[in-house]
């Protein structure tokens, strides 16, 4: 069996991240695809870590949202994560580990995201990835999306969708 391709969607809380993800596995559905939507805060949720923002346990996180994609991408599922995981030991692991990954920086100025602030997180403290907590941003993403502005969810996943046909992901 193929290894199904993995989606990688990162960027700071607010981005856009989880929206992005939703629009895209909508289309893929609609193409007839039946991809898997791994959401960081649903998955927090599920493991039942969803107060633990040490380092540490944001990188065990992250790892566990990487292997996660590995084995299901591995079944042949198309994987879409929308995921902070900022972290370039995360990054590298899945470029070497997933054959088929793409990685997309969804990229949001620090003032706009104090703006949209859904969950009210900036103005909560400084434990924030980005603010008070280091962000290690992608180095060499597949893509950069200014998600912000004119930029719609729905036009930032059509980006992505047409980025992934044309690298043949969705075969």
């Amino acid at each position: 069996m193929t290894a199904g391709p993995v989606v990688w969607i990162t960027g700071l809380s607010g981005a856009g991240k989880s929206s992005v993800a939703g629009e895209l596995t909508g289309r893929l559905r609609r193409d007839g695809h039946h991809p898997i939507l791994l959401d960081g805060d649903e998955l927090r949720a599920a493991l039942g870590t969803s107060s633990a923002f040490t380092g540490e346990s944001r990188r065990q996180l992250a790892t566990t949202y990487a292997r996660l994609c590995r084995l299901l991408c591995g079944q042949g599922h198309i994987v879409v994560c929308a995921t902070i995981s900022l972290r370039h030991e995360i990054h590298d692991w899945n470029r070497k580990n997933l054959s088929r990954y793409v990685e997309v920086f969804l990229d949001v100025p620090l003032t706009e995201l104090r703006d949209r602030d859904p969950k009210g997180i900036y103005r909560a403290g400084t434990d924030i990835v980005g603010l008070g907590v280091d962000a290690e941003f992608p180095v060499a993403p597949d893509l950069h999306i200014h998600n912000h502005g004119a930029t719609s969810a729905r036009q930032a996943a059509e980006k992505l969708y047409e980025f992934c046909a044309r690298k043949g992901m969705w075969r």
